[in-house]
């Protein structure tokens, strides 16, 4: 077989989560590992959306606990492996251990853009435990080129094999993508990679920017199935990249059966860029927060879309979503007091 350019790495089943309130059956489960597992995805990642330990009232319980889920998706593979996410702060090292006996060949630690420092210790334990170990720079948008040399710098040091460009909010352009990971590619020895969002429709784009420069590790969903719009959709890079003349290594019927005739079916709605998700964007905001914006739109009676630009103002970011109820309840209060006026 032709030597992949790159490696595509699916998020369907985690990223999914915040999509489907993390509600994923076992049976989901494993039908799209089956899918995955036939198409030539090589990684594909299953966890809570916010990664293991997510399942809390404040990120949303799973309906199925990821051990289980893990253990299922790792039955059904034949030749993938199964990825998971951890944020430290919600994760443990121990969820890790756990996680590596359900059979997890892959971790990736994701922190703020700045704040690359609290992830040693896990970054650590990937390798020491034999893991394909990976650094997520979440909300890249908010930090500049040269912070984000240094904070990639930072977990390379840690064991880091990858570095990860992360557009959580979707506001990245092609050439705020392009300028980050050359500038990686110049900086590091290990390989650099991009998750994107697709809330200024921007996903595809920016996912190509990103191999164009020089990265060997991207990410997609089935269907687009992820926060807010979705992330870059795996069909379509599967086709696109073909098509641009890159190996992809994906058997692209495959891959359209696994999204059609399993994902399709169980998404609770289609991913399309809402108003809501189209702020998002604009504003810069985590794009997990969409759903918990409409649940405190619709118990205080506010906007959701002033509710997300307002969070924009404030420079939120992921861990913070108690503050989506506080912004909607205040902003609740003044509109009862202007009326009272």
């Amino acid at each position: 077989m032709t030597e992949r350019s790159f490696e595509l790495i699916d998020v369907t089943l985690r990223d999914g989560s915040h999509a489907m309130k993390h509600a994923f059956t076992e049976e989901q489960v494993r039908e799209t590992a089956r899918g995955l597992d036939r198409a030539g995805i090589n990684y594909f990642e299953v966890s809570h959306g916010d990664g293991l330990g997510g399942s809390s009232l404040q990120y949303g319980l799973s309906k199925t606990d990821e051990l289980k889920l893990i253990e299922a998706a790792v039955d059904e593979c034949q030749q993938a492996n199964v990825s998971v996410l951890l944020l430290p702060g919600i994760g443990t090292k121990s969820d890790v251990e756990e996680a590596v006996k359900a059979g997890a060949k892959m971790l990736r630690v994701a922190t703020h853009v700045t704040e690359a420092d609290v992830a040693a210790q896990h970054i650590s334990l990937g390798r020491e435990l034999g893991l394909k170990t990976v650094g997520f720079l979440m909300m890249a948008h908010m930090a500049s080129t040269e912070k984000i040399v240094e904070q990639a710098k930072l977990f390379e040091s840690y064991g880091a094999e990858i570095v990860y460009v992360t557009d959580s909010a979707g506001a990245m352009l092609p050439n705020d993508v392009t300028e980050k990971i050359s500038a990686l590619k110049q900086a590091l020895s290990c390989e650099i990679g991009f998750h994107g969002h697709n809330n200024l429709s921007m996903a595809m784009a920016n996912t190509i920017a990103a191999v164009e420069a020089g990265a060997t590790y991207i990410d997609g969903s089935l269907r687009c199935l992820g926060a807010g719009s979705g992330n870059t959709q795996t069909e379509v890079m599967a086709a696109v990249f073909e098509k641009l003349g890159y190996q992809t290594g994906i058997n692209l019927y495959e891959i359209m059966d696994a999204a059609n005739n399993v994902v399709a079916d169980y998404m609770q709605r289609p991913q399309e860029i809402t108003g809501s998700s189209l702020i998002l964007g604009y504003s810069g905001v985590y794009s997990s927060f969409l759903l918990h914006a409409q649940t405190a739109s619709k118990k205080f009676g506010v906007d959701e879309r002033d509710i997300l630009m307002e969070l924009g103002r404030m420079k939120t970011v992921g861990g913070q979503e108690d503050l989506i109820y506080e912004v909607a309840a205040r902003m609740a209060d003044e509109k009862k007091s202007i009326s009272k006026v």
